[in-house]
C-alpha cells in the first residue's frame, strides 16, 4: 500500500508541476519508466527480511513510520527531476526616448524630436538629429526658398507623393521605392501639411521606411524626413510607430511675429 500511495503522490505532483510551466505530460520518459515499475510491484507480496527488527511501540512506529514516508517522497520526488518553473525575465525592447520640442525661430518652424537623438552638422540639411544607437535612424528638416504660396498650387498630396517617388527613383543607388500612403491636414495657422509614408530599397544604407512632411509659408519650401531603417520586414511595433507620427505631426510653422 506505501508503494501504490508514493506512486499516486509522486505523480499527482508530477502533474502539478507540469501544469504550473504550461507542458504536457512525457510520452516516452524515465519518469513514466520509474512509475510504472512502482505501479507494477505486487502489493502482497512481502519482502524477505534477513533480519529480525526490533517490536515498536506503536506511538514510536507511526511517528517513525511517517518520517520514512515524508523522506521517500522528497528522495522520490527529488530523483524524478520534475520540471523547474522559474521565472525567466524575458529581454523587453528599451522604451522609446521622451520627444521634446525644437524650434528655429529663424527660418520658422518648429517640431518634435528624441530627446536622446544628437543634433548634427550635415551638408543641405538645416537641421539633422540622429539616434545615437544607430546612425541610419534620423530626422531632417531642409529649409529652401520657393516661390509659390501653398503647396495646393503646385498639386495634391497624391501628385505631390509620386513626385517624391519618382525624384528617389532616379537615384543611381535606390534599388526600389513604394509609396505606402499620403494625407493632408491643417497647421496651426492654417498652413495646409502633406504628409507621407513610403520605403526606399537602395545600395546605400538598405530598406528603409521614410515619413515625410511638406509646406509651404512666406515663400519657402519646408521639407521634414524621418528615416528609419530599423525591422522593415515586418510591421513597425506600436510604441516606434507612435513616436514616429508624434514627429510628423508636430512639424508646423512658427508665426513670424
Amino acid at each position: 500500500m506505501l508503494i501504490q500511495s508514493l506512486s499516486i503522490v509522486v505523480e499527482h505532483l508530477n502533474h502539478s508541476a507540469m501544469a504550473l510551466c504550461g507542458l504536457s505530460n512525457p510520452s516516452s520518459s524515465h519518469h513514466s519508466h520509474l512509475l510504472h515499475n512502482l505501479a507494477a510491484t505486487p502489493p502482497h507480496r512481502k519482502p524477505k527480511a534477513s533480519f529480525s527488527s526490533p517490536t515498536l511501540s506503536p506511538p514510536l512506529a507511526v511517528s517513525l513510520g511517517r518520517r520514512i514516508l515524508s523522506l521517500s517522497i522528497v528522495g522520490f520526488v527529488a530523483s524524478l527531476e520534475l520540471p523547474l518553473c522559474l521565472p525567466m525575465a524575458l529581454a523587453s525592447p528599451a522604451p522609446e526616448p521622451e520627444l521634446v520640442s525644437y524650434t528655429d525661430s529663424q527660418e520658422g518652424f518648429t517640431l518634435l524630436v528624441p530627446s536622446s537623438w544628437i543634433k548634427v552638422d550635415k551638408a543641405g540639411a538645416t537641421v539633422l538629429f540622429e539616434d545615437p544607437n544607430k546612425k541610419a535612424n534620423n530626422v531632417g528638416v531642409v529649409v529652401n526658398p520657393t516661390r509659390i504660396s501653398s503647396l495646393s498650387e503646385f498639386g495634391t498630396p497624391e501628385f505631390v507623393a509620386d513626385k517624391l517617388i519618382q525624384a528617389e527613383r532616379r537615384k543611381e543607388s535606390t534599388k526600389e521605392a513604394e509609396v505606402i500612403s499620403f494625407s493632408e491636414r491643417s497647421g496651426q495657422a492654417g498652413t495646409k501639411v502633406y504628409e507621407f509614408e513610403y520605403k526606399v530599397d537602395s545600395t546605400r544604407g538598405g530598406l528603409k521606411r521614410i515619413f515625410s512632411a511638406a509646406f509651404v509659408a512666406s515663400k519657402k519650401l519646408y521639407l521634414l524626413n524621418i528615416t528609419q531603417s530599423d525591422g522593415l520586414e515586418n510591421s513597425l511595433d506600436v510604441e516606434r510607430r507612435m513616436m514616429l507620427e508624434q514627429v510628423l505631426h508636430s512639424f508646423d510653422a512658427i508665426s513670424s511675429t
